[in-house]
């Protein structure tokens, strides 16, 4: 007989198992018995922690992104800091980008909200590990401050996003060089 599981264990078995659940058939046939015989537990197991499938899938992802921390580059140069991000997002994030973007439509239509309300980021850490390169940057005057703004400092990942999204595959290494290059570096001179 299984070692019966508590506790921090019992919470990541569930929710690796909703992952499992989310990444083989996306939002629309995500359920709470999918999962409870997914992970081989009891409805009640579930239901203790999570009370409807729209909680089960919040915490599914902050789980999903807390577990794959990316660790942030120190290159010394914010080209090569936002590129060593870029390629590693590109080599390792293809499927949770494609799981967050394209099998979660349906949970934006059946919820009325959009991808930004999903998540917090300071659930994940992310921004604040994002803002350590560009916070480098300026101390090193390769940036100003006051042209560094949340929608710049995003850009290089919203447009590789789009290019995953496009292709639902990696990008070509040129293609992350161009965004760097030609689209985000301009926009700091």
């Amino acid at each position: 007989m299984p070692e019966r599981r508590r506790g921090a264990a019992l919470e990541q078995a569930l929710l690796d198992a909703a992952w499992d659940e989310l990444t083989a058939g996306g939002h629309t046939r995500f359920t709470m018995d999918a999962v409870v015989k997914r992970a081989g537990t009891s409805p009640p197991v579930l239901y203790r922690r999570w009370s409807d499938r729209e909680d089960l899938v919040r915490a599914t992802l902050v789980h999903v992104l807390r577990k794959n921390v990316l660790k942030v580059p120190d290159t010394g140069s914010l080209r090569e800091d936002v590129l060593t991000l870029m390629r590693e997002i590109n080599a390792t994030r293809v499927q949770l980008v494609t799981v967050m973007s394209v099998y979660l439509a349906c949970y934006h239509l059946e919820t009325g909200t959009s991808p930004a309300d999903l998540l917090d980021p300071a659930d994940t850490d992310r921004k604040q590990a994002v803002d350590a390169i560009f916070d480098r940057a300026v101390a090193r005057g390769e940036a100003e401050s006051e042209r560094l703004t949340d929608r710049i400092k995003a850009l290089p990942f919203d447009l590789l996003r789009q290019e995953i999204l496009t292709t639902y595959a990696p990008a070509p290494d040129r293609v992350l060089e161009e965004i760097v290059d030609t689209i985000f570096l301009p926009l700091l001179r």
